[in-house]
């Protein structure tokens, strides 16, 4: 009873605002207002095969399946998503969009037989200064719709890089070359991973993680990001 009645109070002199147009939520409504929920641009990519995120990775990685939750464009309000999760400290960001993510495309069984969720790692530096890994906090909403386990021990980041984000393609992919490794293969081995990250736009880092794992073991792996370039 005292909680309800704190978060009332609470809601009253701070209410929460949808995390795209800044308007207020009601209390049945989680970081997204219903207009903008509607409004936002779903790839349902998880829907059909050989969709424009997986065609992105031909020839590149052989992968089982990809896809990503909406489509992504600086101007766009639900950049700030993005921006608010990896640059704005708001981590919980990352936990509600994941299930989000996860209850819609559940249905589509692509989810059957992965044995671990696997977010893209951070370097330690990295980490330090964000202070959490975006990308591991939209694996925790997705573990917990689905009850599937997240491995954040196998790969590693080790080499730390500048951000990618004023980089051209050339330079996306020269800079992420060799970044990660796979130093617990052995837990990967014969098994099914689902890479998570948060945004895929040339597709560079989620490439190169995936060369440093099949480098070392044998594995079925798929993509899935919270939003496309």
């Amino acid at each position: 009873m005292w909680n309800k009645w704190i978060d009332s109070f609470l809601e009253l002199f701070f209410p929460k605002s949808c995390v795209a147009c800044g308007g207020r939520l009601f209390e049945s409504e989680e970081e997204l207002c219903i207009s903008c929920n509607l409004k936002m641009p779903r790839t349902h990519y998880h829907s059909y095969r050989d969709n424009e995120m997986e065609k992105m990775m031909w020839g590149r990685a052989e992968i089982e399946r990809a896809t990503a939750y909406f489509h992504y464009t600086k101007e766009s309000p639900y950049s700030y998503i993005l921006k608010q999760l990896k640059y704005g400290g708001r981590k919980e960001l990352g936990e509600v969009f994941g299930r989000m993510m996860a209850v819609e495309i559940q249905s589509s069984g692509f989810f059957e037989d992965i044995d671990y969720l696997l977010p893209i790692p951070l370097h330690p530096k990295r980490l330090k200064h964000r202070g959490y890994n975006q990308s591991e906090w939209i694996s925790m909403g997705i573990s917990h719709v689905t009850g599937i386990p997240i491995n954040t021990t196998a790969v590693v980041r080790k080499v730390y890089i500048e951000s990618q984000t004023h980089k051209t393609v050339i330079e996306r992919a020269d800079n992420v070359q060799n970044i990660f490794d796979c130093i617990l293969p052995e837990e990967l081995d014969d098994k099914h991973i689902l890479i998570i990250d948060d945004v895929f736009t040339t597709g560079a880092t989620v490439l190169s993680c995936i060369e440093s794992i099949r480098v070392k073991t044998t594995v079925r792996i798929s993509v899935l990001t919270l939003a496309k370039a």
